[in-house]
């Protein structure tokens, strides 16, 4: 049933005319129609990335999207850091970093938080 239905990322903001700053002129999304009061939709891929304000926004402290990279997550980390984007460090077990990339075996990971704190993923295999 479900397995033949597309799925979307849904993440919860503040305020989201004050994240469309980071989502869009930051990491380079752009809005796939003028949205609704108190939402915002992206189109990334194949997929859709929903914003909506919730009380509750930034909350969680695990990864709430991940973004598949095919080839060259450094480059699109340097473009990232070059819009302002900050990437975060962990200390995570049988990981070295190199930079702001964290390796294990042939996995490269990135991250970085929205405003809000939520925690966002690049990932390349």
């Amino acid at each position: 049933m479900l397995k033949e239905m597309n799925a979307m990322a849904t993440i919860a903001v503040k305020e989201v005319a004050r994240s469309r700053k980071f989502y869009e002129g930051q990491l380079g999304l752009q809005a796939d129609g003028p949205g609704e009061p108190g939402l915002a939709a992206y189109r990334s891929g194949g997929s859709t990335l929903m914003l909506y304000e919730s009380a509750f926004a930034g909350s969680n402290r695990a990864t709430c999207a991940t973004w598949a990279v095919t080839d060259g997550i450094e480059s699109l980390v340097q473009s990232l850091k070059e819009r302002g984007v900050a990437f975060e460090h962990y200390d995570l077990p049988q990981t070295t970093r190199q930079g702001d990339i964290h390796v294990s075996g042939a996995r490269k990971t990135a991250w970085c938080k929205d405003p809000d704190g939520n925690i966002l993923c690049f990932a390349q295999d």
